[in-house]
Protein backbone atom coordinates (compact mmCIF):
# COMPACT_ATOMS: atom_id res chain seq x y z
CA UNK A 1 0.00 0.00 0.00
CA UNK A 2 0.81 3.63 -0.61
CA UNK A 3 0.60 6.25 1.79
CA UNK A 4 1.30 9.77 1.90
CA UNK A 5 2.66 11.73 4.89
CA UNK A 6 1.95 15.51 4.46
CA UNK A 7 3.91 17.65 6.93
CA UNK A 8 1.76 20.56 8.35
CA UNK A 9 3.36 23.94 8.60
CA UNK A 10 4.93 25.96 11.39
CA UNK A 11 5.05 29.78 11.20
CA UNK A 12 9.23 29.10 11.03
CA UNK A 13 8.17 27.03 7.42
CA UNK A 14 5.44 29.68 6.40
CA UNK A 15 7.97 32.40 7.05
CA UNK A 16 10.67 30.87 4.78
CA UNK A 17 12.82 29.80 7.82
CA UNK A 18 15.26 26.37 6.46
CA UNK A 19 16.12 23.77 8.80
CA UNK A 20 19.54 24.07 10.18
CA UNK A 21 22.12 21.41 9.46
CA UNK A 22 21.25 19.22 12.60
CA UNK A 23 17.79 19.13 11.49
CA UNK A 24 18.39 18.42 7.78
CA UNK A 25 21.18 15.72 8.93
CA UNK A 26 18.77 14.21 11.36
CA UNK A 27 16.31 13.89 8.34
CA UNK A 28 18.87 12.47 5.97
CA UNK A 29 19.31 9.43 8.45
CA UNK A 30 15.52 9.22 8.55
CA UNK A 31 15.03 9.04 4.84
CA UNK A 32 17.99 6.27 4.70
CA UNK A 33 16.32 3.99 6.81
CA UNK A 34 13.33 4.31 4.63
CA UNK A 35 15.50 3.16 1.61
CA UNK A 36 17.12 0.33 3.38
CA UNK A 37 14.01 -0.54 4.36
CA UNK A 38 12.29 -0.41 0.29
CA UNK A 39 9.72 1.53 1.78
CA UNK A 40 11.10 5.41 0.43
CA UNK A 41 9.45 6.48 -2.86
CA UNK A 42 9.44 10.17 -2.92
CA UNK A 43 10.06 13.25 -0.52
CA UNK A 44 9.89 17.05 -1.12
CA UNK A 45 10.03 20.56 1.19
CA UNK A 46 7.15 22.66 -0.43
CA UNK A 47 8.47 26.68 -0.02
CA UNK A 48 6.31 28.83 1.90
CA UNK A 49 2.63 29.66 1.01
CA UNK A 50 3.57 33.34 0.20
CA UNK A 51 5.06 31.72 -3.11
CA UNK A 52 1.88 29.79 -3.96
CA UNK A 53 -1.56 30.85 -5.30
CA UNK A 54 -5.25 29.13 -5.21
CA UNK A 55 -7.15 28.27 -8.34
CA UNK A 56 -10.57 27.97 -7.93
CA UNK A 57 -13.31 27.10 -9.98
CA UNK A 58 -16.97 28.00 -9.52
CA UNK A 59 -19.80 29.77 -10.74
CA UNK A 60 -18.37 28.87 -14.34
CA UNK A 61 -15.40 30.97 -13.40
CA UNK A 62 -11.83 30.52 -12.47
CA UNK A 63 -10.43 32.71 -9.85
CA UNK A 64 -6.90 32.92 -9.19
CA UNK A 65 -5.27 34.00 -4.99
CA UNK A 66 -1.92 34.69 -4.63
CA UNK A 67 -0.60 33.62 -1.28
CA UNK A 68 0.31 33.72 1.72
CA UNK A 69 -3.07 31.84 3.62
CA UNK A 70 -3.67 32.27 6.91
CA UNK A 71 -4.29 28.97 8.32
CA UNK A 72 -0.74 27.85 8.43
CA UNK A 73 -1.68 24.55 10.81
CA UNK A 74 -3.99 23.17 7.56
CA UNK A 75 -1.31 24.14 5.27
CA UNK A 76 1.09 21.66 3.67
CA UNK A 77 5.27 22.16 4.13
CA UNK A 78 6.83 18.63 2.87
CA UNK A 79 6.08 15.69 2.42
CA UNK A 80 7.00 11.55 2.22
CA UNK A 81 5.75 9.00 -0.46
CA UNK A 82 5.91 6.20 1.01
CA UNK A 83 5.12 1.71 0.15
CA UNK A 84 4.17 0.33 3.82
CA UNK A 85 2.60 -2.92 4.66
CA UNK A 86 -0.52 -1.13 6.37
CA UNK A 87 -1.88 2.17 7.87
CA UNK A 88 -0.33 0.89 11.22
CA UNK A 89 3.01 0.46 9.60
CA UNK A 90 2.65 3.77 8.11
CA UNK A 91 1.82 5.67 11.08
CA UNK A 92 5.19 3.80 12.59
CA UNK A 93 7.26 5.29 10.17
CA UNK A 94 5.72 8.39 11.11
CA UNK A 95 6.21 8.38 14.72
CA UNK A 96 9.96 7.78 13.76
CA UNK A 97 10.17 11.25 11.71
CA UNK A 98 12.69 13.29 13.86
CA UNK A 99 10.28 16.61 14.94
CA UNK A 100 10.29 18.23 17.96
CA UNK A 101 7.01 19.43 17.35
CA UNK A 102 4.45 19.61 14.82
CA UNK A 103 2.23 17.25 13.12
CA UNK A 104 1.96 14.67 10.13
CA UNK A 105 -1.21 13.30 8.09
CA UNK A 106 -1.19 9.90 6.63
CA UNK A 107 -3.39 8.99 4.16
CA UNK A 108 -3.43 5.97 1.56
CA UNK A 109 -3.57 6.80 -1.89
CA UNK A 110 -6.32 4.87 -4.33
CA UNK A 111 -4.87 2.07 -6.22
CA UNK A 112 -6.60 1.05 -9.82
CA UNK A 113 -8.53 -1.89 -7.71
CA UNK A 114 -10.26 0.84 -5.67
CA UNK A 115 -12.29 1.99 -9.14
CA UNK A 116 -14.71 -1.28 -9.97
CA UNK A 117 -14.78 -1.80 -13.37
CA UNK A 118 -18.09 0.49 -14.97
CA UNK A 119 -20.06 -1.41 -18.20
CA UNK A 120 -19.58 2.27 -19.96
CA UNK A 121 -15.46 1.98 -19.49
CA UNK A 122 -13.86 1.79 -22.99
CA UNK A 123 -11.12 -0.35 -23.84
CA UNK A 124 -9.07 2.18 -24.47
CA UNK A 125 -10.50 4.48 -21.67
CA UNK A 126 -9.26 6.21 -18.40
CA UNK A 127 -8.02 2.89 -16.86
CA UNK A 128 -5.73 1.80 -19.70
CA UNK A 129 -4.24 5.41 -19.75
CA UNK A 130 -3.74 5.16 -15.88
CA UNK A 131 -2.30 1.77 -16.44
CA UNK A 132 0.59 3.01 -18.92
CA UNK A 133 1.21 5.96 -16.66
CA UNK A 134 1.46 4.04 -13.48
CA UNK A 135 3.80 1.83 -15.23
CA UNK A 136 5.98 4.25 -17.32
CA UNK A 137 8.89 6.14 -15.94
CA UNK A 138 8.43 9.48 -15.00
CA UNK A 139 9.00 12.55 -17.83
CA UNK A 140 12.83 13.84 -17.39
CA UNK A 141 13.63 16.90 -15.92
CA UNK A 142 13.83 19.93 -17.95
CA UNK A 143 16.89 22.13 -17.55
CA UNK A 144 15.26 25.98 -16.60
CA UNK A 145 11.98 24.33 -14.94
CA UNK A 146 10.64 24.83 -11.22
CA UNK A 147 8.59 21.84 -9.75
CA UNK A 148 5.08 22.75 -8.10
CA UNK A 149 2.86 20.63 -5.83
CA UNK A 150 -0.58 20.99 -7.06
CA UNK A 151 -2.89 20.04 -3.62
CA UNK A 152 -6.50 19.87 -4.68
CA UNK A 153 -8.90 20.49 -1.73
CA UNK A 154 -11.13 18.09 -0.53
CA UNK A 155 -14.75 18.32 -0.48
CA UNK A 156 -18.12 16.58 0.72
CA UNK A 157 -18.31 13.78 -1.61
CA UNK A 158 -14.70 12.70 -1.37
CA UNK A 159 -14.62 12.84 2.42
CA UNK A 160 -17.59 10.39 2.11
CA UNK A 161 -15.54 7.78 -0.24
CA UNK A 162 -17.75 9.16 -3.37
CA UNK A 163 -16.05 8.18 -6.36
CA UNK A 164 -15.35 9.95 -9.72
CA UNK A 165 -18.07 8.92 -12.43
CA UNK A 166 -16.97 7.23 -16.02
CA UNK A 167 -16.90 11.02 -17.25
CA UNK A 168 -14.76 12.69 -15.04
CA UNK A 169 -12.70 9.65 -14.79
CA UNK A 170 -12.26 9.97 -19.11
CA UNK A 171 -11.96 13.42 -18.98
CA UNK A 172 -9.05 13.70 -16.21
CA UNK A 173 -7.01 10.58 -18.28
CA UNK A 174 -7.21 12.86 -21.22
CA UNK A 175 -6.06 16.02 -19.16
CA UNK A 176 -2.94 14.25 -17.74
CA UNK A 177 -2.41 12.04 -20.77
CA UNK A 178 -1.55 15.83 -22.64
CA UNK A 179 0.44 16.69 -19.59
CA UNK A 180 2.75 14.26 -19.27
CA UNK A 181 3.37 14.08 -23.28
CA UNK A 182 3.76 17.69 -23.08
CA UNK A 183 6.18 16.85 -19.89
CA UNK A 184 4.74 18.77 -17.75
CA UNK A 185 3.17 16.33 -15.14
CA UNK A 186 5.14 14.43 -13.39
CA UNK A 187 3.38 12.44 -11.33
CA UNK A 188 -0.10 12.15 -9.39
CA UNK A 189 -2.20 10.47 -7.20
CA UNK A 190 -5.81 10.57 -5.25
CA UNK A 191 -6.03 10.37 -1.84
CA UNK A 192 -8.86 8.26 0.18
CA UNK A 193 -10.88 10.08 2.19
CA UNK A 194 -9.45 10.70 5.72
CA UNK A 195 -11.64 8.44 7.76
CA UNK A 196 -8.47 5.69 6.45
CA UNK A 197 -6.09 7.90 7.55
CA UNK A 198 -4.54 9.50 10.61
CA UNK A 199 -2.18 12.07 12.48
CA UNK A 200 0.74 11.79 13.85
CA UNK A 201 1.83 14.96 16.88
CA UNK A 202 5.09 15.58 18.09
CA UNK A 203 5.55 16.78 21.51
CA UNK A 204 9.56 16.40 22.07
CA UNK A 205 9.84 12.75 22.52
CA UNK A 206 6.32 12.14 22.81
CA UNK A 207 3.68 11.16 19.88
CA UNK A 208 0.17 11.41 19.82
CA UNK A 209 -2.06 9.13 17.24
CA UNK A 210 -5.11 10.31 16.08
CA UNK A 211 -7.25 8.82 14.08
CA UNK A 212 -9.92 10.25 10.64
CA UNK A 213 -11.89 11.27 10.07
CA UNK A 214 -11.09 14.65 10.39
CA UNK A 215 -13.60 18.28 10.54
CA UNK A 216 -12.44 20.67 8.44
CA UNK A 217 -13.13 19.19 5.02
CA UNK A 218 -12.44 22.64 2.99
CA UNK A 219 -9.03 22.38 4.27
CA UNK A 220 -8.11 18.56 3.45
CA UNK A 221 -6.36 17.27 0.13
CA UNK A 222 -8.02 15.36 -1.89
CA UNK A 223 -5.35 14.22 -4.50
CA UNK A 224 -2.29 16.09 -6.06
CA UNK A 225 -0.03 16.54 -8.98
CA UNK A 226 3.49 17.58 -9.09
CA UNK A 227 4.74 18.93 -12.25
CA UNK A 228 7.52 21.07 -13.52
CA UNK A 229 7.10 24.54 -15.46
CA UNK A 230 9.30 27.41 -17.04
CA UNK A 231 7.62 30.37 -13.70
CA UNK A 232 5.20 30.56 -11.42
CA UNK A 233 2.63 31.47 -14.16
CA UNK A 234 2.71 28.69 -16.42
CA UNK A 235 2.21 26.63 -13.47
CA UNK A 236 -0.93 28.48 -12.73
CA UNK A 237 -2.06 28.38 -16.39
CA UNK A 238 -1.86 24.47 -15.99
CA UNK A 239 -3.45 24.40 -12.50
CA UNK A 240 -6.45 26.89 -14.17
CA UNK A 241 -6.92 24.04 -16.75
CA UNK A 242 -6.91 21.40 -14.55
CA UNK A 243 -9.79 22.75 -12.05
CA UNK A 244 -11.74 23.49 -14.97
CA UNK A 245 -11.72 19.81 -16.18
CA UNK A 246 -12.00 18.78 -12.62
CA UNK A 247 -15.10 21.02 -11.61
CA UNK A 248 -17.94 19.67 -13.87
CA UNK A 249 -17.84 15.86 -11.63
CA UNK A 250 -17.19 17.48 -8.08
CA UNK A 251 -19.99 18.24 -5.39
CA UNK A 252 -21.46 22.03 -6.35
CA UNK A 253 -19.40 21.69 -9.50
CA UNK A 254 -16.46 23.34 -7.77
CA UNK A 255 -12.95 22.30 -7.88
CA UNK A 256 -10.24 24.19 -5.34
CA UNK A 257 -6.54 23.68 -5.84
CA UNK A 258 -3.29 25.57 -4.24
CA UNK A 259 -0.24 25.32 -5.96
CA UNK A 260 3.27 25.10 -4.27
CA UNK A 261 6.60 25.56 -5.72
CA UNK A 262 8.89 22.83 -4.50
CA UNK A 263 12.29 23.21 -2.82
CA UNK A 264 15.05 22.41 -5.00
CA UNK A 265 18.68 21.31 -3.80
CA UNK A 266 19.97 24.47 -5.07
CA UNK A 267 17.74 26.47 -2.11
CA UNK A 268 20.10 25.66 0.54
CA UNK A 269 23.10 27.25 0.92
CA UNK A 270 26.01 24.98 1.81
CA UNK A 271 26.86 24.93 5.93
CA UNK A 272 30.33 24.72 6.22
CA UNK A 273 29.35 22.18 8.76
CA UNK A 274 28.19 19.85 6.44
CA UNK A 275 29.76 16.38 6.06
CA UNK A 276 30.74 14.89 2.82
CA UNK A 277 29.07 12.11 2.85
CA UNK A 278 25.68 14.02 4.54
CA UNK A 279 21.89 14.43 3.83
CA UNK A 280 23.03 16.60 0.80
CA UNK A 281 24.42 13.39 -0.97
CA UNK A 282 21.44 11.20 0.03
CA UNK A 283 19.07 13.83 -1.16
CA UNK A 284 21.19 14.19 -4.68
CA UNK A 285 20.78 10.35 -5.07
CA UNK A 286 17.23 11.00 -4.33
CA UNK A 287 16.65 13.32 -7.47
CA UNK A 288 19.12 11.45 -9.58
CA UNK A 289 16.49 8.70 -9.84
CA UNK A 290 13.84 11.03 -10.82
CA UNK A 291 12.40 11.38 -7.33
CA UNK A 292 12.41 7.85 -6.04
CA UNK A 293 15.15 6.63 -3.68
CA UNK A 294 16.54 2.84 -4.13
CA UNK A 295 18.75 1.07 -1.37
Amino acid sequence: MRFLMMVKASKDSEAGVLPDEKILSEMGKYNEALVKAGALLAAEGLQESAKGARVRYADGEVKVTDGPFAETKELVAGFWLIDAKSKEDAVEWAKRVPFQQGEVEIRPLFELTDFPVDPAEKPEGWRDKEEQFRAAAPPARKPGTLRFMGLLKADKETEAGVLPDEKLLAAMGAFFEEGVKSGVILSGEGLQPTSKGARVQYSGSRRTVIDGPFAESKELIAGYAIIQARSREEAIEWTKRFVTVDAPGRYRHQSDCEIRQIFELEDFPVDPAEKPDGWRKIEQRLRDRGGRLEA
